[in-house]
């Protein structure tokens, strides 16, 4: 008898380091330096449940935020330490690191800036990519790395995908700011910044941040370079956009999966959507 109650002390002893060891841990407050951007840029990781138990490697998944958010976005709206443990828990998605960089001070946007005085996209993938690499237990291979996001982090995901086909085994851009359509789109886009730019200059923008001109620019080799999953809601101002890059993947012969999900430009869409990614990009990190 007395073993027996001594067997159930251990077992209610340790059952709450069991619920511990179950739950992943974000830290959203963390900083890399950067000398591109010359500041310090804020990020958030999520890590997952084993991740200080084990000794191996994880994929990883960028997940970019949309326009006036910023790191937190996803950990306070989106509850990423939530949905990812329950999708890994269920078994619908594999183990993964996921970094959400700040792409919301000094300057609001992914990209770099026509003028050169603010190179965003140069910082995350010449600064911010080797730092996690080199901080955190990431594998380093194309087939582990995924990037996703929304509204302004899904155009940030349809370019850097589109301009680095050869960095992330899926892309998953959720309602997302798809860029200028036409010419005419982009130089009403660069007047703001630009006044009275000449043609070449944007020119020179469309052809780099138009999802529409780089899918139709596409070289028939990396048609199959990146696995796509586009989702956006059938109420989403920004839904008419992805339409028009689905049909024009689709007339590419690119593949992807289009979905248009019941909802707005809101983040109840979004939470509902990051189940789905993380399934997705598991698909490639558990090789397929």
């Amino acid at each position: 008898m007395m073993k027996k109650l001594l067997s159930a002390a251990i077992a209610l002893l340790l059952s709450p380091v069991l619920v511990l060891a179950q739950t992943g841990k974000v830290f959203d407050n963390l900083t890399v330096s950067s000398k591109i951007l010359k500041s310090e840029r804020k990020f958030a990781i999520y890590l997952p449940p084993d991740y200080e138990t084990s000794n191996r490697t994880y994929p990883v998944l960028y997940l970019l935020h949309g326009s006036g958010d910023d790191q937190t976005g996803w950990v306070q709206f989106g509850e990423v330490l939530n949905i990812t443990d329950k999708a890994i828990k269920d078994g619908i998605a594999t183990p993964m690191i996921i970094v959400m960089p700040d792409a919301n001070t000094g300057q609001r946007g992914y990209f770099n800036s026509m003028k050169g005085d603010w190179n965003y996209e140069d910082f995350f993938f010449q600064e911010l990519i080797p730092f996690v690499e080199k901080k955190y237990r990431v594998k380093v291979e194309k087939r582990s790395r995924a990037i996703s996001g929304l509204s302004m982090g899904g155009g940030g995901t349809f370019m850097y995908a589109l301009h680095h086909p050869e960095m992330f085994s899926s892309a998953c851009p959720l309602s997302a700011a798809v860029g200028p359509n036409t010419l005419e789109d982009a130089k009403r886009a660069l007047s703001r910044s630009l006044p009275n730019a000449p043609d070449s200059v944007v020119t020179n923008y469309y052809n780099k941040y138009s999802a529409m001109a780089l899918i139709n620019n596409m070289p028939d080799a990396q048609k199959k370079a990146v696995r796509w999953y586009i989702e956006v809601g059938d109420d989403d101002r920004l839904s008419e956009g992805n339409a028009l890059i689905h049909i024009a993947m689709a007339k590419k012969e690119i593949p992807h999966e289009f979905r248009i999900v019941d909802g707005a430009h809101t983040w109840t869409v979004w939470r509902g959507a990051l189940p789905k990614v993380l399934q997705f990009v598991s698909d490639a990190f558990h090789q397929y």
